[in-house]
């Protein structure tokens, strides 16, 4: 086995491991105790962060930053990590801490030249772009691990009315147009909710134990469960049928006009989304007409005497 490849190899090695001695790597590659110094100071000072424990038991340990041995993509997963790292530059908040320019020159200094003059190429005409946000979400980190960690909790929150005082079980956390969110089973009102993580002050381990909820994050985010069904009827123009097909949660429900002239909804949606369904249509305006239910117009037409009494 070449030296290289032994380097190699003991890069792997290390990686798994959280302390070592000189003698364990000794026995594990079949050298000397003193070839396995070498090697090891050779690793050093390729970058990989160990260091030494003096003293009878002592031996190397590597730092929590590990460095991952070297990976081959082809051109198109290079490609792919590379403007996977551009898009996250719009995050104000990651779950992890990473310079992204840095993990982009890394990649990018081990292209071949004529695959980096095509990347300079396509950073101008293509981008994965996402609104920018200047949200900070200090508590991120720590949302992520007690959903991973199935922790009941306890969160302040500020909500836009009030300062509340939860008891939850964090199911997951995503991310949606630069905002992070934390779905989870909300002990007080019995139900899942969905809470901003950049709106949770304060996060505690509860002192109650609770069974957590069987469900998870796929679930809530893939599947819809219509709990007290509500007809839904909306006459459409045809701008309005534009702006319906853009909004994922009306986009397989527009039918066109057997005239070919705007188009129609008719689903059934649930009782606890007519605040939603209601605050969309009314913002369609003149494009848009509610029949069913009788709900949402009454609620449609309080919401328009509001705004004319307001622009008197």
């Amino acid at each position: 086995m070449s030296k290289t490849t032994k380097l190699f190899d003991l890069l792997l090695y290390v990686n798994t491991k959280r302390s070592f001695t000189a003698n364990d790597v000794a026995q594990e590659f079949g050298i000397s105790v003193r070839t396995a110094h070498r090697y090891l100071l050779e690793l050093g000072e390729m970058g990989v962060p160990l260091y030494t424990e003096p003293g009878r038991n002592g031996g190397y340990r590597i730092l929590s930053s590990r460095v991952l041995p070297p990976i081959i993509f082809n051109e198109d997963e290079a490609l792919a990590i590379f403007f996977s790292f551009q898009s996250l530059k719009y995050f104000k908040s990651l779950p992890f801490e990473v310079d992204i320019e840095s993990a982009s020159r890394k990649l990018l200094a081990r292209l071949p030249e004529d695959v980096k003059k095509h990347v300079d190429n396509l950073e101008t005409t293509l981008l994965f772009w996402n609104h920018k946000r200047d949200i900070e979400t200090p508590l991120l980190k720590n949302a992520i691990k007690k959903a991973a960690d199935k922790s009941i909790i306890e969160i302040k929150y500020q909500s836009k009315q009030q300062l509340t005082t939860r008891t939850v079980a964090p199911i997951g956390v995503y991310t949606n147009n630069g905002i992070w969110y934390m779905p989870a089973y909300d002990y007080q009102n019995k139900g899942v909710r969905l809470f901003r993580v950049d709106r949770i002050l304060e996060i505690t381990d509860s002192k109650k134990e609770y069974p957590f909820p069987d469900t998870t994050l796929e679930d809530i985010l893939y599947s819809y469960k219509i709990t007290e069904p509500v007809h839904l009827y909306v006459k459409l123009s045809d701008k309005g049928m534009i702006s319906c097909k853009d909004n994922p949660y009306f986009e397989t429900s527009v039918c066109v006009n057997t005239d070919g002239k705007g188009g129609f909804i008719e689903q059934t949606i649930d009782q606890r989304d007519l605040d939603y369904v209601s605050r969309f249509f009314m913002g369609l305006g003149v494009d848009a007409e509610v029949i069913e239910p009788l709900e949402i117009r009454k609620t449609i037409y309080s919401m328009a005497r509001d705004i004319q009494e307001q622009y008197k």
